[in-house]
């Protein structure tokens, strides 16, 4: 799915949450938003999503524009808001129930697809059963399903331990590299965005405006390794510089 942002602002009332934002995303791209807490990150990935809407400007899916909630979207939150009386494959399944389809048809799908995120010894278990990266796994499976062209990710990794978190970020890779459908993550990470992503838009403080734009040309698959690779270090002190120069973060504590 190809994202074409021209103006697209988002006001509350009175406060101004983003500021317009002009920003095409291509189709297969995957695209890492990072910036300082409250500059709108994720109000940004809602009007994405069709959530909530513009109040200026103009988001465009494919050539149309967004007026509503996209149908052919998957989204993962920080946390995998699973039911907890059904079973993985019962939680991947409860996407297209709710679209009104009957579950049988997409049975062999959703079961590929845990077995894609490393969970095919795990369809029958409940959420109290798995660990947080595995009901993570089961959320990303879940948003799938239905083969969208567009995922969007808000801070998906942002509750896990950093050990889980860096095998998270592997195995996304892994499964977009297989699919290469357009890909919106949002991270407070600036080591995540880098490692995920062909392009960082880099926000500033609210209202949220973009920074920079910056191209990652670091190889792929990009294993535990890229860490070492001198673009990822170039870039991470590119973007560390940026949020340096304006006050977000500070060389040391006084």
């Amino acid at each position: 799915m190809k994202l074409d942002l021209a103006g697209a602002g988002r006001w509350f009332d009175q406060l101004q949450a983003v500021a317009p934002l002009d920003l095409s995303v291509a189709d297969g791209e995957f695209v890492a938003i990072v910036g300082p807490s409250g500059c709108g990150k994720s109000t940004l990935l809602r009007m994405v999503a069709g959530l909530i809407p513009v109040t200026e400007g103009e988001i465009c899916a494919n050539g149309k524009p967004v007026a509503g909630p996209l149908a052919d979207l998957g989204m993962v939150f920080q946390q995998p808001v699973l039911l907890d009386w059904r079973t993985a494959i019962g939680n991947v399944l409860f996407q297209v129930e709710m679209r009104g389809h009957r579950p049988g048809p997409y049975r062999a799908r959703a079961l590929e697809l845990l077995a894609q995120v490393g969970l095919q010894d795990f369809a029958d278990a409940y959420p109290h059963q798995l660990s947080g990266g595995m009901r993570q796994r089961v959320a990303i499976a879940r948003a799938l399903l239905h083969d969208p062209g567009l995922l969007v990710m808000d801070e998906p990794f942002g509750a896990l331990d950093a050990l889980t978190r860096e095998q998270m970020r592997v195995d996304l890779e892994a499964l977009w590299l297989r699919r290469h459908m357009t890909v919106v993550f949002v991270t407070h990470s600036v080591d995540e965005a880098v490692l995920l992503s062909d392009r960082v838009v880099v926000m500033s403080p609210r209202p949220g405006k973009i920074d920079r734009v910056l191209a990652i040309d670091l190889p792929r698959p990009r294993g535990l390794a890229a860490r070492r690779h001198p673009e990822f270090l170039r870039r991470e002190e590119e973007i560390t510089d940026i949020f340096l120069a304006r006050g977000i973060l500070r060389r040391q504590v006084v």
